[in-house]
């Protein structure tokens, strides 16, 4: 009896520590970022999801690359012209990181803490975090496709709601990452910076959107786009599942790329194991 009066004080204790910590959190302080985000699409632009959706992929972007790496475009796109992957390493179910993470393939989630606000993204990455209690910034960071995030709510107008998420995503990264599937590469060191201001539209709530600048040694300057998204309207709405490796007919071996054939075979993999 002794041990079930224990247990009833100890739970009633830890329902009145998340009690307290929910009233904490002033729900109308923040935007409304509930619902299912979908990217926006440009009618009548041709190529897959670019960085600058407002443009077509690959050179059409118009990226601020420098001299070597317009190079590395060019050869990306005349391996895809012959049948490969180029710089593009999502055939591999490699996570696209930062900042092509972000193209909303697949619907975003995100969802709104004091300390953190978390995307979901449910594609070839999981998601992101991005800290918001007031952190510094970490002596070392570990390695990661998405980056370390650190953001802070900010009061433009100054009516006592928050308007913008501003967020700053550092590396070190894992690579090689790329702006869209043509292979548009981000420089191979690996130190991108991200800067971001995430807000809803003035004038139409069910828009959001995402300034990012990329600050990377591979452009000439600073590349900044303003990326859209549009909530999807219904209460309760479908959340797609996406798994990579599921049903994918490409193959990596070391730096060469196979593809799998309707009887699952790779003619192409075969002839050159037979000449081995």
């Amino acid at each position: 009896m002794h041990y079930r009066s224990l247990i009833g004080a100890v739970a009633l204790s830890a329902l009145s520590m998340f009690t307290g910590g929910a009233q904490a959190f002033d729900d109308a302080k923040y935007p409304n970022l509930k619902g299912r985000w979908d990217r926006f699409i440009v009618p009548g632009l041709p190529g897959q999801p670019s960085f600058d959706q407002t443009k077509p992929w690959g050179f059409g972007q118009e990226a601020p690359l420098t001299p070597e790496y317009k190079a590395v475009l060019e050869a990306s796109l005349a391996d895809q012209a012959k049948g490969g992957q180029g710089n593009f390493t999502g055939s591999g179910c490699l996570a696209y990181g930062m900042p092509m993470m972000m193209q909303a393939f697949y619907p975003q989630e995100y969802i709104v803490t004091p300390e953190t606000t978390y995307i979901v993204i449910n594609n070839a990455d999981h998601g992101r975090r991005i800290f918001t209690d007031g952190r510094n910034w970490p002596k070392e960071i570990e390695p990661t496709y998405a980056g370390y995030s650190i953001g802070k709510w900010v009061d433009e107008d100054g009516d006592g709601r928050y308007d913008v998420l501003e967020v700053e995503t550092r590396g070190p990264f894992k690579g090689p990452r790329v702006y869209d599937g043509t292979g548009l590469p981000l420089h191979h060191d690996n130190q991108s910076i991200f800067k971001e201001r995430i807000y809803l539209d003035k004038s139409d709530p069910n828009t959001l959107h995402d300034e990012i600048t990329v600050i990377d040694h591979a452009l000439t300057r600073p590349w900044t786009v303003d990326k859209r998204y549009v909530r999807k309207a219904g209460p309760q709405p479908v959340w797609p599942e996406y798994v990579c490796s599921e049903n994918n007919a490409q193959i990596n071996i070391a730096k060469d790329n196979y593809y799998l054939s309707a009887e699952c075979l790779s003619e192409e993999f075969l002839n050159h194991m037979n000449h081995l």
